[in-house]
């Protein structure tokens, strides 16, 4: 499989991970939308939101924990947004589902 993710989980291309354990990996997104800003991505690979089923939808609740533990972890204490984007029109760039977790500043509305 030639997915950027697969190839991060399998340490295949070096990433200094924020947090890992058995269903997810966090780390520092490439190019920064706030002063804060790290993704968290499933080891399990799921295209896109529209493929989380019954047997996988589990990762999301999980996904969730791990933002929250970071967000406070990072100082987050006055709120961060979590974005997760859908396919090309919704600005989906990697086709592995993700999670932006973004903080340290404003978030305005709409976002873009």
């Amino acid at each position: 499989m030639d997915c950027l993710f697969c190839k991060i989980i399998n340490k295949e291309i070096p990433t200094e991970f924020l947090y890992e354990d058995d269903k997810v990996v966090a780390f520092n997104d490439i190019d920064p939308q706030a002063p804060i800003h790290f993704l968290i991505v499933p080891k399990e690979h799921i295209e896109s939101n529209d493929d989380i089923n019954d047997e996988n939808s589990h990762i999301v609740s999980h996904v969730f924990q791990v933002a929250k533990k970071l967000a406070k972890e990072n100082g987050l204490k006055s709120g961060y947004r979590i974005v997760n984007n859908c396919k090309e029109d919704g600005g989906q760039s990697v086709n592995h589902i993700h999670f932006h977790v973004l903080g340290g500043r404003q978030m305005l509305w709409p976002p873009g």
